[in-house]
């Protein structure tokens, strides 16, 4: 029972952070944080609490050339290109959309997947990814459609599933060796942090925080905890789900983030956000349910699979 139990607590509280994480930087943009000083700070301190997190727990994160590759790709695909996507748009497309789209990840991981035999066909796991798609897809063509679109925004807002997408592939195909969650985590963001660093030095951009005041600094140390606690069940998720369950993570998110925005934040609810939620909501229960049913027929094999030969049976 715990098996599937942990995977499953994994997505549902990693997927609650990032919800919360959109609606953190809507807020940022509105007290005077540009998208890259937002990311760029927060992403630091989540980096330093989870390696402090690490290094008391005696697991160092591994500095082999592999383990470099994982913290630089990784943390381009996944964390710093992806975010800073999200973080730029949503002053122009709103939070409660940004908390949608990125329910879009999970058809082109599952398909990535089973090109590159990470994943087995099931009917019930299949349903579910296309039934999340379909919702995120419902509230994205809503957008389109609506008069005051603002295409090009809207454009590249879809652009970071598409990233998110390719690192769930890639982390899980890459893992380094036997490399715990926690030791990877820091590193990655580690990585990210020095990459939007990098970005800062280019015209156009600043890690300035609005000075004599203290609203902004509390912005950044909670969305530095949001991030540790985000990026860690991010890492648990993908050694003990895989890839396909991992890109539900933003379907979860969807749910969390869009309510957030509405009733807190003031933002119209987003067009067909019923039919959309029921969609995603009911992707989330087919693909785990999926996931339970092909551990049981598994249950008696005894084979204990690393990440890298995941075959998407297990959660």
């Amino acid at each position: 029972m715990s098996t599937w139990l942990i995977p499953l607590a994994c997505l549902l509280g990693g997927g609650a952070l990032l919800g919360l994480s959109t609606n953190l930087a809507k807020f940022a943009g509105e007290i005077g944080l540009t998208p890259l000083a937002f990311l760029f700070w927060s992403i630091s301190g989540a980096a330093i609490i989870l390696l402090a997190v690490a290094l008391l727990r005696r697991k160092r994160p591994p500095l082999t050339a592999r383990s470099m590759e994982y913290y630089l790709v990784a943390a381009l695909v996944g964390v710093a290109g992806s975010n800073l996507i999200f973080f730029s748009t949503i002053p122009h497309v709103g939070a409660g959309f940004v908390a949608m789209i990125i329910a879009l990840p999970p058809l082109l991981t599952y398909l990535g997947a089973l090109a590159l035999r990470m994943e087995r066909f099931q009917p019930l796991r299949a349903l579910g990814v296309a039934a999340a798609l379909a919702g995120a897809t419902v509230l994205a063509a809503r957008k389109f459609s609506a008069p005051d679109a603002n295409i090009f925004w809207i454009a590249l807002a879809l652009c970071g599933p598409v990233l998110l997408a390719i690192g769930n592939i890639y982390r899980t195909l890459r893992w380094p060796g036997n490399a715990s969650p926690d030791a990877l985590a820091p590193g990655m963001l580690i990585a990210a942090a020095i990459m939007l660093g990098l970005t800062g030095f280019l015209p156009g951009f600043s890690f300035a925080v609005p000075p004599g005041q203290i609203m902004p600094i509390v912005l950044i140390a909670v969305q530095a905890c949001v991030f540790a606690g985000q990026f860690l069940l991010l890492f648990m998720l993908q050694k003990t789900g895989g890839p396909v369950l991992l890109s539900l993570l933003g379907s979860v998110g969807a749910v969390v983030g869009v309510p957030v925005a509405v009733f807190l934040q003031g933002e119209a609810p987003p067009d067909g956000l019923v039919l959309g939620a029921s969609l995603i909501a009911l992707g989330v229960a087919c693909v785990t349910l999926g996931g339970v049913r092909g551990l049981q027929t598994k249950s008696g094999a005894g084979a204990v699979r690393h990440p890298r030969n995941y075959q998407g049976a297990d959660l």
